[in-house]
């Protein structure tokens, strides 16, 4: 699903006797604006519906595969894990910010939970690759994924689907759009129910584990109040209350008793009954077109996350070491933009404000080691950033722009922390036990980010462009300090990134190809280890490291003939520590290489569409994805190593009455590879290494209908 196929405008008429057919023209909003592919001055991957729909994919994880250096799944604890460039974040508490910037509908998703999106009801994804600070600022060091929905439509659509697959699931989705008023008052709202057994059998209880059970829904209003103002009001909510949560398999023996696991998806667990999710938001985004050439948008969003979860981190049937997590977090955010085109002069700038809070209660439930924690971490962040971008052409084929963010900063951090021995209940109360924390601690930080591009129109078809940027994610506090002196700031992240490129179209329109080099200087990195301090488990959050990430992609799209179209994308990372602090002030980079930062990735894919006669039509799809070798912890563990592996999807299916009824079989890593996609290193302070794997081969039957 390579950056040429994502809202496709008409194709043109066939240019030949050989059906050679056109690619369509991609238009994004990368940069706050609609234009098309070819004049971003930057690595944008946009992937269509139709696309989306092809393998079946339900989560935004499914994705992975179809955008070169990027690293996207569903971490340990329903958190997303998402890398770009080999710019990311593995830790999943709310005090350790992502460096993906995840955005639905324009919309900053605070947390990592909560934003491993849904697959339904969606217009595209965009993925933008390397720092984001000027137009999107929080988070978004590494890039930035958008999740577009369906906006309401001006004459009525409808559409259901049903599922059926591997793992009993069951998915049922449904949608409706069109006018409520006439054209002044549009409407839109679609429901999704996800539903699948576990992948893993826990031998302990008989049990699947890691199963699923999500409602999920959106709707909106678009009320048009005259000609040149808008309001649309969003709101959405997803509640996922699977059976368990996800058990890891035992890579090494744990505690020196419980043998390495010899099938990942044979797992043994007694602390895993709870993993509850919900989240719900609300946004309105007022439009003003003031003139031709101006437009003021201001976008107001509210959002509230909850999750509750037992996770068995020993992967044992005893009760070792399990972890419970509490987790309630609310979101406010507001933005003024102004956009204006006119002429040579197209420019962006404004102001945004974003208010978080999150209340964390967590700790460690292990009587058989003789002791039970727990905490509350209390983290309230206020960000206030102003913007700006302006492009302007100096030529016809020449153009340049300048952009800028300042970003202010502040994190509010309070922490309890109470030990009680092992005859304590779950989830003992705070106030009852040995406190060994007492945190009420501040700290501001401010950043500018600064972009410089250069665009050149090689033909009318063909764009150079090369690129200098920054990007900023701020500090904070270790939220599994033990004391105050522990709780001390850690560092802002920042990265200097230099990207060359050149994309267009050729051989007429039937080919789209966009190529990038690129160079990041990373600074600060903020990592988490898990280590042993004073004779007992530690986990500790610093800034580590200094690293150079350089690398080259290409994607491309080949419209072969009317009936046959190929997509490719290749990526490459050489990504290595300058500096890496480890304990005792030792520099250890030379003996680690940077976290999900997987050496080469690859993907081809073909899309075959022939007429049966009588309105149907055949569709199949195939496509192979290579990834290269991968350390998925920050320890570079051998043991926990990705080894390179390739999976393949494929389907066939039937359209009826031009496309309006549709049965779609779709089977997902067909060749059954088992690989892992995360881990935990305890070896330094437990003596033990855990492995989370991707998921075995699927099949599923769709059978979907839309007006």
């Amino acid at each position: 699903m390579p950056a040429a196929s994502a809202q496709e405008t008409d194709a043109p008429p066939q240019t030949s006797d050989d059906q050679v057919k056109t690619l369509g023209q991609v238009t994004v909003t990368a940069r706050r604006r609609e234009e098309s592919l070819k004049d971003v001055p930057g690595s944008v991957t946009a992937i269509s519906a139709d696309d989306i729909a092809k393998f079946s994919a339900t989560e935004i994880g499914d994705l992975q595969s179809s955008v070169p250096n990027i690293v996207l799944h569903e971490g340990d604890a329903q958190n997303t894990v998402a890398y770009i460039r080999g710019v990311g974040q593995l830790d999943s508490l709310a005090f350790a910010d992502p460096g993906v910037g995840i955005y639905l509908d324009d919309v900053y998703l605070g947390r990592a939970q909560g934003s491993f999106l849904d697959v339904f009801d969606v217009e595209r994804i965009e993925v933008l690759r390397g720092p984001q600070g000027t137009l999107y600022g929080r988070n978004t060091i590494g890039g930035a994924i958008k999740f577009v929905s369906r906006q309401p439509s001006e004459t009525p659509e409808f559409s259901a689907s049903a599922t059926l697959g591997s793992y009993n699931q069951t998915d049922l989705t449904i949608g409706a759009s069109g006018p409520i008023a006439g054209d002044k008052l549009l409407g839109k709202a679609a429901v999704a129910y996800l539903s699948r057994d576990g992948y893993a059998d826990n031998t302990i209880t008989g049990q699947d584990d890691g199963d699923r059970d999500t409602l999920a829904w959106r709707g909106s209003l678009l009320a048009n109040i005259s000609d040149n103002f808008r309001i649309l009001v969003s709101a959405d909510g997803s509640t996922d209350n699977p059976d368990t949560s996800r058990t890891p398999a035992r890579e090494t023996a744990v505690f020196g008793a419980f043998a390495p696991s010899t099938d990942p998806f044979k797992v043994e667990a007694d602390f895993n009954d709870l993993s509850d999710l919900s989240v719900r938001g609300i946004s309105a985004k007022a439009t003003w077109d003031v003139s031709n050439s101006l437009s003021v948008v201001s976008t107001t969003a509210y959002r509230e996350m909850e999750y509750d979860a037992h996770l068995d981190l020993d992967a044992t049937g005893s009760p070792l070491f399990g972890v419970f997590v509490f987790e309630d977090q609310n979101q406010f955010s507001q933005e003024i933009q102004a956009n204006y085109e006119g002429g040579p002069l197209s420019a962006v700038g404004g102001i945004y404000y974003f208010d978080e809070e999150d209340v964390t209660e967590s700790g460690i439930f292990g009587p058989d080691i003789a002791f039970v924690s727990n905490s509350i971490n209390d983290q309230t962040t206020t960000a206030f950033a102003i913007y700006g971008d302006v492009s302007y052409e100096l030529s016809d084929r020449l153009s340049v722009s300048v952009g800028v963010r300042l970003t202010e900063e502040e994190k509010d951090f309070k922490r309890i922390q109470e030990f009680f021995d092992a005859a304590t209940p779950l989830v003992p109360e705070i106030g009852t036990g040995f406190r060994a924390t007492d945190v009420d601690t501040s700290k501001t930080f401010s950043n500018t980010s600064p972009r410089l591009s250069v665009s050149y129109n090689l033909t009318d078809d063909v764009t150079g462009y090369a690129s200098i940027g920054r990007g900023f994610k701020s500090g904070g506090f270790d939220g599994r300090s033990n004391s105050g002196f522990e709780a001390q700031p850690f560092d802002a992240e920042t990265l200097t990134a230099y990207e060359a490129g050149i994309k267009g179209s050729f051989a007429e329109g039937a080919i789209f190809v966009s190529m990038a080099v690129f160079l990041n200087d990373y600074k600060d990195l903020q990592v988490s280890s898990f280590t042993e301090q004073n004779g007992a488990f530690a986990a500790i959050f610093t800034n580590a490291a200094e690293a150079q990430i350089a690398g080259f992609e290409v994607e491309g799209s080949w419209q072969a003939t009317d009936a046959l179209r190929f997509d490719l994308s290749a990526g490459y990372l050489d990504a290595e520590y300058d500096e890496f602090i480890g304990q005792n002030g030792v520099d250890v980079s030379g003996t680690l290489t940077p976290a999900n930062a997987p050496d080469w990735t690859g993907r081809i894919a073909a899309n075959y569409r022939r007429s049966l006669g009588r309105n149907t039509e055949l569709v199949i799809n195939a496509a192979a994805a290579y990834r290269g070798d991968v350390y998925p912890t920050v320890s570079s563990s051998e043991i926990l190593r990705q080894g390179s592996y390739t999976l393949y999807d494929a389907s066939i299916g039937l359209e009826f009455v031009d496309g309006k009824y549709a049965l779609l079989l779709a089977g997902r890593n067909l060749s059954d590879e088992e690989y892992r996609t995360q881990g935990f290193d305890l070896s330094d302070s437990l003596d033990y290494q855990l492995g989370y794997y991707g998921a075995p081969r699927t099949v599923s039957l769709t059978a979907s209908v839309r007006y």
